[in-house]
């Protein structure tokens, strides 16, 4: 196989996005966690959730299998993944195989609560935001634009990146 046919499937896998409905709502976290835009679908609507997907390019990730069996899945016009276990570990590993998804594509590059694109941010400008002991000890700090939720790399950060590691060694 050429190398220019490997670089466009692995640029392909990169450009993917997901919507993923709300029976699997913690694997959207993952899904951002490593880098892929991720939409968690919070209502009920199905009709709504498909026409999101449609609309936005995305490949829905559920554990309905009700959704699984509508005709715009079945003829192909939207890709979706039927999810099989309950454990959002699993889930993970299952999409990351399924499309060939690359763990380190963009780790901790988006928010997890929102899906926005994270940016650097000066640690003064982020003071009055944080615990003392945080601002004490660490030097680097990412926010989102959108929620202003703040992120460092911290104890909590550490233990993802171990569980992340686990996922890309499994």
């Amino acid at each position: 196989m050429n190398d220019s046919s490997d670089t466009l499937a692995t640029d392909a896998t990169l450009q993917l996005k997901f919507i993923v409905d709300l029976n699997v709502g913690k694997l959207a976290r993952w899904l951002r966690m490593i880098g892929y835009n991720t939409v968690l679908f919070d209502h009920r609507d199905d009709k709504y959730l498909i026409h999101i997907a449609l609309m936005e390019n995305r490949i829905l990730l559920t554990r309905d299998t009700r959704i699984m069996q509508r005709r715009v899945i079945t003829i192909g016009e939207l890709k979706a993944l039927l999810i099989i276990s309950d454990d959002p570990l699993q889930q993970i590993r299952q999409v990351i195989y399924e499309f060939g998804l690359n763990p380190h594509h963009n780790p901790f590059g988006l928010c997890l609560e929102c899906n926005h694109s994270l940016e650097m941010i000066n640690k003064d400008n982020v003071r009055d935001r944080l615990p003392p002991y945080v601002y004490q000890i660490q030097s680097q700090y990412v926010e989102c634009p959108d929620c202003r939720r703040i992120y460092w790399q911290g104890t909590h950060w550490q233990a993802m990146v171990k569980k992340l590691e686990g996922l890309i060694n499994s």
